[in-house]
């Protein structure tokens, strides 16, 4: 098995890196790719130093069997042809491909089975937010069919990377010491602010993010499920937190959705109002799994159900989503 990282220098590339290490991912030789600017640069993995070679359009991706890619959107769709063309399955980060029709989107915990479809050879993780979503609504689905979701989303500045984090400290720093902060990454000064736009507006009045968590979602689940999203970025330095509600065809009871979320693939349900138990971003950062609490019933709707969720979206959100499907095409000989 020999193992591709596209991009490897950023938050996610990184990422990869440890979870692969982490899950002890079966390969026999890695290869790391990044710009001209990352070309050359040395990391560790498993005690063996690798250098970064530059991302080109040659042939030095023959004999890959995997390249998990995460270096942009635009980088994705030019390097897509060089990087599929000697049968390397492409498991791409980016948004380049998501809904494309001959280009499934994958998250294994909801249709694992789809990436075994891929025509072109690309499998496209979904974005970061719809991940974390859809795990959760997948419990509930097996229960009730949803027919819609109402979800406001607080996302944590790593979502916008390794510089917005850094951006956010940055900021703190600065305004202790009584200094003008430094806002570059996000629209306003993220740092005792949350601000209601992620991504860019688009003519509805939806920022793409939000249409993303509609479109993506339907595509994942196969379903007419219709999906209304508020944005939101918050000052937290990872892990996303949503909170969510749905409506069913029929009524669920709290005490049927928490025995779904608790036998759930990969769910931790963390639902005791009454110890002050439930998930926050605080204490889920850097673990893998989805934790769900708050659940309780819609007091305005009765086949409408509530729920809280946070999630880190660097991991299950982006890096190990993706080698999560690279472990489902090895255990079901589907490379």
């Amino acid at each position: 098995m020999k193992v591709a990282i596209v991009g490897v220098s950023g938050a996610v590339g990184q990422e990869f890196l440890r979870v692969l290490d982490e899950r002890n991912f079966p390969m026999d030789e890695l290869v790391l790719f990044g710009s001209s600017r990352s070309a050359g640069r040395v990391y560790t993995y498993k005690g063996k130093q690798y250098t970064v070679k530059e991302l080109k359009h040659n042939d030095d991706f023959k004999g890959i069997d995997i390249a998990f890619a995460s270096a942009g959107a635009g980088t994705s769709k030019e390097f897509a042809p060089t990087i599929t063309k000697f049968g390397t399955v492409m498991i791409d980060n980016s948004s380049a491909f998501r809904m494309e029709a001959d280009v499934p989107l994958v998250v294994p915990e909801v249709n694992a089975e789809d990436a075994k479809l891929r025509p072109r050879n690309i499998i496209a993780n979904p974005n970061c937010t719809t991940i974390q979503m859809v795990v959760a609504l997948k419990a509930i689905e097996k229960l009730s069919h949803i027919k819609r979701v109402h979800v406001s989303t607080y996302q944590a500045a790593s979502g916008a990377g390794a510089t917005a984090m850094a951006e956010l400290e940055k900021q703190y720093e600065q305004l202790l010491k009584g200094e003008e902060p430094t806002v570059e990454k996000f629209a306003y000064q993220l740092a005792y602010n949350v601000i209601p736009h992620v991504d860019v507006f688009t003519d509805n009045g939806y920022t793409k993010e939000e249409m993303k968590m509609y479109n993506e979602t339907r595509k994942i689940m196969h379903s007419d499920i219709e999906v209304s999203a508020t944005c939101v970025r918050v000052p937290v330095m990872r892990a996303h937190s949503e909170s969510t509600w749905v409506e069913t065809e029929c009524p669920i009871s709290v005490e049927e959705a928490r025995e779904a979320f608790a036998q759930a693939e990969g769910i931790i349900l963390m639902d005791n109002p009454a110890g002050k138990e439930y998930p926050m971003p605080l204490f889920i950062a850097g673990k893998d799994p989805v934790y769900v609490g708050r659940i309780r019933k819609d007091i305005s709707n009765p086949k409408g159900l509530t729920f809280w969720t946070v999630s880190d979206q660097i991991k299950k959100g982006a890096a190990l989503n993706a080698v999560q499907i690279a472990e489902y095409l090895v255990k079901e000989n589907a490379l």
